[in-house]
């Protein structure tokens, strides 16, 4: 009977998924600080084309996505998510420095993918220490929780970078300055995480570890079984994120068309400030409604709202009406985000719960590639309108999907009720 009470306590432990959200709030601060100053350093100072910043980035993301894959299948082979963790946050902390001291753009290349590569280590085995963290019930209001907390950092990084910037003005000395404060939060992220952080569902996994099948870990490995450790309905998930997420190209675009439509050029780092508050204010209570009304309800809600605003930015955009719009955006991403986290784990297997996180990550970031290239390319051949069109239809299409995985769900637990009642009758 102690035992029992003693693996429960384990496994539930709100206080690691604050001090997570404050390590990813003082990590976002230190990202978000040289997010907007990278581009201008490349372009100003290395003198960088276009085409090698669209290089660097995309091999940057494309790093990320790959490796939350792969630190998904350590995490459910080791069972140590927090070591995992800190070498993520070690690797994007200790890398900015050398931003400072950059001087050919091959320098940040190599800077931006070993970011982007503690990135990919980090947000699998990280999402596991909160799945592990707390239990089933409140898993939506911790994930969203730990997006507004994320999100806040966003907030503070970007509005410390645009105070800088005008304050130091733009010079190359002035970004090299940002750099390395950046460093700061960065580091006292991971010295948080080391002191604070616990590693959660050790020892209720142990007795896991012994009495496992030896094939069933090893198939994590084989790319091609992956899936078959999935539910059918993470599968359809899956696929249903990856197709709304094809919808939802970068916030960039969003950026592209505020200065497109005749917004001035010092106000598009502010609308990006009003984007991350509302998705910081709405990312908490979304995963909150959803342990209550369910995540596909949510979810659902996020996609319309998304073609909503999807529509507008492309049809109704005005510089009165682009406040309201990055708001509405802040919105989606808050009513999306997080709660797609939380629904992986209802719906992953606790075995394969990392091999879960980090192919649906690993799957999210490889749609960022094509839908940003296809919105580019409807954009340029077309008009500024036809890619949010587009992006509109796929979100409707990604809610009707949704919809349906929500009645086939539905359908399952009401025939297995019935199962458990007429057994009852029966004996």
């Amino acid at each position: 009977m102690e035992k029992r009470v003693k693996i429960r306590k384990d496994k539930s432990n709100p206080l690691n998924v604050i001090w997570l959200g404050i390590v990813s709030l003082l990590t976002d601060i230190s990202s978000e600080m040289i997010f907007p100053v990278i581009p201008l350093f490349l372009s100003l100072v290395l003198k960088a084309n276009m085409a090698v910043i669209g290089f660097i980035e995309g091999l940057a993301e494309g790093t990320s996505a790959i490796l939350k894959f792969i630190s998904g299948i350590i995490v459910d082979r080791s069972e140590n998510k927090k070591s995992l963790t800190i070498i993520g946050y070690a690797l994007s902390a200790f890398s900015k420095p050398f931003l400072a001291v950059a001087s050919f753009w091959q320098h940040v290349l190599i800077v931006r993918v070993l970011d982007r590569f503690g990135k990919g280590i980090r947000t699998t085995p990280r999402d596991a220490l909160i799945m592990a963290s707390v239990n089933k019930k409140e898993r939506g209001r911790y994930f969203g929780l730990h997006r507004t907390l994320d999100s806040i950092g966003a907030v503070i990084g970007v509005a410390l970078a645009t105070i800088l910037l005008y304050y130091l003005g733009s010079s190359e000395s002035s970004y090299r300055t940002i750099f390395w404060i950046s460093f700061i939060p960065g580091f006292i992220a991971v010295v948080i995480l080391v002191l604070f952080v616990k590693e959660a569902g050790t020892q209720g996994n142990k007795k896991l570890k012994k009495t496992s099948n030896p094939s069933t870990t090893a198939a994590h490995f084989n790319l091609l079984k992956t899936f078959k450790l999935f539910s059918p309905d993470l599968k359809r998930f899956m696929a249903i994120a990856a197709l709304f997420n094809l919808a939802s190209f970068s916030y960039a675009f969003f950026l592209l068309r505020a200065q497109n439509i005749g917004a001035a050029v010092a106000l598009i780092p502010i609308l990006y400030f009003v984007y991350n508050i509302f998705y910081a204010a709405s990312s908490y209570p979304a995963g909150k409604i959803s342990d209550y009304l369910g995540r596909n309800n949510v979810l659902i809600a996020g996609y319309l709202l998304f073609a909503l605003t999807a529509l507008s930015f492309g049809f109704y955009a005005t510089t009165f009406t682009l406040w309201i719009l990055f708001a509405l955006y802040g919105i989606v991403l808050g009513f999306t985000d997080g709660v797609s986290r939380a629904f992986v784990a209802d719906l992953a297997d606790k075995k394969a719960a990392g091999t879960a996180f980090g192919s649906y990550h690993m799957i999210i970031g490889l749609t960022v590639f094509p839908a940003n290239v296809i919105g580019g390319l409807l954009w340029k051949n077309f008009s500024a309108q036809i890619p949010f069109l587009v992006a509109a239809i796929l979100a409707v299409i990604a809610a009707c999907a949704l919809g349906a995985l929500q009645h086939s769900i539905a359908a399952k637990r009401k025939k297995t009720s019935m199962n458990v009642q007429n057994f009852r009758i029966y004996r």
